[in-house]
């Protein structure tokens, strides 16, 4: 068995690991990073990069650097809801220059991320390699086990962090149970080829008692079709061809290229779940992003709320971790930082669950829309984007990073 000394252990290689690894080692911090996958490549990852994560970037220099890489900015997230089209978020009404939307490959983000933490000399990431325990001393965990391709691996370090998922090996290591939200929803996932007239960037098409999701990814749409939880198989039972008419009613544009989807293989079923721990830490362990809290992907919000615990956990245990473990109390603070925004988002997303699968949900506003009806929406919508751009764009508690990490 390989042995390793690190002063920081990191389980997953998404947001809030990757982050969180760039920040400590480029403050001489040396952390070692496990993912389990070959590559960063992966469907279900989200695409979204809010203007939060954009100012981040910024603090420490990167901005202008992830920006040239191939991306779609948007200020305004728009819906077509019963063949209205929506404004309801628009960044460009928060303060500049982080003031849009970054739509890019999650891949893609975080491989600009692990290039940008290797230069320095203080990171090491594990490809291929998945934890399979926790190191425990008279009840404090001294780090981690896990599996790599050469074989067993035991990295030996003062904190370690499960930043590794909604189904979290270390988070169940370490003895600490989610309490899960009923969440009525599941997600049908699958890409189609742009047709030939592009409508605006949308995110959502809502109509005939449907949802329909497009990210533009490029030369392709990757599309969601939001269904009852568990619904799949009365849909498959239903043939394909039900599937296509209920994506194209939602979204007319779309008829042509649904004829792609030929296979039931093509279509990937994302359960969608929200939960979150109520303690976040054990002595020389804390749980960061989905392992600590589980988000929707309702308004895309996963990804940045994922780098705000990192950013919080980077400022307060960059210090501590220079002379060593870090207190229980620092722990506790982190925790206290980041739960209740995530909360808060979570009830968010549930009430917007609610609302999309109540009898009639999907159906919000009469077609055509009235003239009076338009006027109020028109008047309405400038202060309702206040408040969504904060919200979405920002996050419930945005986090900076210390100056001193910077």
């Amino acid at each position: 068995m390989d042995v390793m000394h690190t002063s920081c252990a990191i389980s997953g290689g998404g947001p809030a690991g990757m982050m969180l690894a760039l920040l400590l080692a480029r403050n001489g911090i040396d952390v070692v990073v496990l993912e389990k996958h070959a590559d960063f490549f992966r469907d279900f990852r989200g695409d979204t990069i809010h203007p939060s994560t954009i100012g981040v970037l910024g603090e420490l220099g990167l901005r202008d650097a992830f920006l040239g890489l191939p991306h779609t900015s948007i200020r305004t997230l728009d819906a077509v809801v019963d063949g209205t089209r929506l404004h309801p978020i628009d960044f460009g009404r928060l303060r500049p220059p982080d003031d849009f939307l970054v739509l890019a490959p999650q891949w893609d983000f975080l491989t600009f991320i692990a290039g940008e933490a290797q230069r320095s000399g203080d990171f090491h990431l594990l490809m291929e390699t998945e934890a399979t325990g926790l190191i425990w001393e008279d009840g404090v965990v001294r780090g981690l086990t896990a599996e790599g391709p050469h074989g067993l691996v035991r990295i030996e370090a003062d904190l370690t962090i499960a930043a590794d998922g909604r189904d979290s090996i270390l988070r169940a290591a370490a003895g600490l149970r989610p309490r899960r939200y009923g969440v009525p929803i599941d997600v049908l996932w699958f890409r189609l080829p742009k047709p030939e007239a592009v409508p605006p960037s949308t995110l959502a098409y809502i109509g005939h008692g449907a949802m329909v999701v497009t990210i533009d990814r490029g030369d392709y749409f990757q599309t969601g079709l939001v269904i009852p939880k568990g619904g799949i198989d009365q849909l498959r039972e239903a043939g394909l061809a039900v599937f296509r008419t209920t994506v194209a009613t939602a979204a007319p544009f779309l008829a042509e290229p649904l004829e792609s989807i030929t296979d039931w293989d093509q279509v990937k079923l994302l359960s969608v779940q929200i939960d979150h721990l109520d303690r976040w830490y054990r002595r020389g362990f804390l749980a960061i992003g989905d392992a600590a809290h589980a988000m929707s992907p309702a308004f895309g919000v996963g990804v940045n709320y994922a780098v705000q615990d990192a950013v919080a956990t980077a400022n307060a245990v960059a210090g501590p971790l220079r002379s060593g473990p870090v207190d229980l109390r620092v722990l506790d603070g982190i925790q206290r930082r980041r739960l209740p925004p995530a909360q808060w988002m979570q009830r968010i997303q549930l009430a917007a669950h609610r609302g999309i699968t109540r009898p009639g949900g999907a159906a919000l506003l009469p077609n055509p829309l009235p003239p009076l009806a338009g006027a109020a929406l028109a008047a309405a919508t400038p202060i309702a984007q206040r408040v969504t751009a904060r919200l979405v764009g920002r996050g419930l508690r945005p986090e900076s990073v210390d100056p001193s990490l910077r």
